[in-house]
This record gives structure tokens, sequence and C-alpha cells, in this order.
């Protein structure tokens, strides 16, 4: 028993000393962390977003119907995700790590396996001069007007236009700034949402041309072994008409072999201080069934977070909603971004 006292004794001896040695280290690391991080805070930003919504249909009882578009068609309180994006540059070169967790960003990556699949882009870049960027790796796609973080799009949920992709590319693309008011972009690409790597043996071209906040987007390349080519042509525009009225417009057309998709929509908004009113009008067809969708969305922020309240209604040309051709329900998401 004495013993077991002199050996518990030690060990408590020897444990006020790790812990002694601890508390010194502790304010040494501190101090070397502080001298780093002047050099580091120049070059590596993070910055990212959190969000949340809650949702209801209006027209149905029922909780499993929902808009055939991406993100935000649960029922009832549901997680969005929580994106991380760190950045780090130094000279002309840099590179970018966007982490997504949750099922909104799980919906973004669907194709992704493993530990890719949190991984929403990840690129490195060289500033080769001031007018040209090369660009290689994963990042979202330059196509479309809506993007796949809740703190680039003004509705919470999303267009059908934007749900049929493409989300993302893999690949290599130059971008070039022509003038000031005239930038353009082309880009060697894996299939579309390819992001690990390519299941074919042929490479997707993509371009763009932008003037003043307007972009024409082009993509054309096959898919997969079997199919045609794919082509799509895209415009997106923002513009702010007067300090308070905003006017953002997007049409796409989409063609593999005589099947795909086209469509246009229109982003009127409206701020007054701290609350934005808004809608999103959209005509979509993708040959088979045509569809409307009206978004209405109040935006009131407090601070770093975004209070969004919607209210849409989806007309059908065939009855896809519990056999009936429209569907009507409400959200209301939180936003958090820093």
């Amino acid at each position: 028993m004495v013993c077991q006292l002199i050996l518990t004794s030690d060990l408590i001896n020897i444990n006020i000393i790790k812990m002694k040695n601890i508390f010194l280290i502790i304010p040494i690391i501190g101090t070397i962390l502080s001298y780093g991080q002047d050099s580091l805070s120049s070059k590596l930003s993070l910055e990212g977003s959190v969000d949340t919504y809650y949702r209801r249909n209006i027209s149905t009882a029922s909780t499993e119907v929902a808009p055939a578009t991406s993100f935000a068609n649960l029922n009832g309180f549901s997680l969005g995700m929580f994106n991380l994006v760190s950045s780090y540059e130094s000279g002309k070169t840099g590179a970018v790590a966007d982490l997504v967790y949750g099922q909104r960003g799980e919906d973004a990556v669907f194709l992704s396996t493993g530990s890719s699949s949190i991984v929403n882009q990840l690129y490195a870049y060289w500033n080769i001069t001031k007018r040209v960027t090369l660009t290689m790796g994963n990042f979202n796609t330059f196509l479309g007007y809506e993007v796949i973080s809740p703190t680039g799009n003004f509705n919470y949920s999303t267009s059908y236009m934007f749900s049929s992709g493409p989300f993302s590319h893999s690949g290599l693309k130059a971008d070039f700034s022509l003038s000031k008011d005239f930038t353009a972009m082309l880009a060697v690409l894996n299939a579309t949402d390819a992001t690990e790597y390519n299941p074919t043996n042929f490479s997707t071209i993509g371009g763009q041309i932008g003037y003043k906040g307007t972009y024409l987007n082009a993509l054309y390349g096959k898919q997969d072994s079997t199919s045609k080519p794919t082509f799509q042509i895209d415009l997106t525009g923002g513009y702010d008409l007067s300090e308070k009225f905003y006017l953002g417009v997007n049409s796409t057309y989409n063609d593999t072999d005589g099947s795909g998709f086209y469509g246009v929509a229109l982003y009127p908004q409206y701020a007054i201080r701290k609350l934005t009113t808004g809608l999103r009008a959209e005509y979509f067809s993708d040959g088979q069934e045509d569809m409307v969708n009206l978004t209405t969305t109040l935006d009131y922020t407090v601070d770093d977070l975004s209070l969004k309240l919607e209210y849409r209604i989806d007309k059908s040309s065939e009855k896809v909603f519990e056999q009936k051709d429209n569907l009507s329900s409400i959200v209301l998401a939180a936003v958090y971004s820093f």
C-alpha cells in the first residue's frame, strides 16, 4: 500500500511538471504564431457560410411533393450546408480550397466519392500577366445566373435552369481581361460534373465573352463515350438600374442529339434599407414538360445574417404534383456569412 501511494504521488508530480511545461510552452507558441500571422494574414483568407431552412407546402398536405429543383426541397426544418473557403496567394500564384458539408453540399458534388465528397472547388492559379490568368483544378461552372452557395443567390430555392446543370468542371481554363469592359475565357474540361476524373477520352470545350456585366457562355463536348456531343449556350447579366432597383437575367439552351432543355428567367429586386424584395420569374422546358416558376422573396439583413421569407408557385403543363399541375410552398431560410 505504501509503495502504491509513493507511485501515485510520483505520477501526480510528473503530471504537474508536464502541465507546468505545457503552460510555459503555450505562450511561446503564441508568440511564434503572432510573428508569422502578419505575413500570413496578407496571403491567407478564410470565408464561408452556414445556412438552414424551414419548408412547407401550401397547396397540398403531402410532405413528399416538392419542385424538381436542387436544394431546399425537404419538409419542415432542415439543414443546408456549412461552407468554408480558404484561399492563399503569394506573388502571382495562389490556390483555393472550397469545402462543403451538409445536404446542399452533398447534392452539389453528387458525382464525387470518398474524401472528395466535401470538395466543392479545389484549384490553383497563375496570374501570368495583369490580363491573363491560368487556372487548373475543379471549379464551379461559369454558365448560369444562380450558384451553389446560398450567399451568392437572392432567392434561397433554385431555378429549373440552374438545377439542370452544369454545377462544376474539372480542367484547365484561361481568363483574359481584354479591356476595361471586355473579358474572355477559354477552357478544356472533363465531362460535365465529372470532377474526379474524365469518364471519356474526349474533352469538353468551354468559352465565355463578357461585356459590362453581361456574359455569353458556351459549352461543347461528349459527356460519355456513347452519346453525341452536348452543346449549351447561356446568357447571364445583372444591372443596377438605379440605387434601389436591380435586374438580373438568364437564358439557356442545351441540346444533345435533339434532346435537352431551354429556358429564360428575370430577377428584379428592389431594396429599402435592410429589406430587399425580389422576384424570380422563370419559364423552362425539357421538350416533354413546360414549367413556370414564380418565386417571391423578402430578404432582411442583420449584420452578417440574412433572413429570407419565400413564397413559390410552380405551374406545369403536366400533372406532376400529385395529379395536379401546380404547387405552392413557403420557405424561411437563415443564411449566415463570415
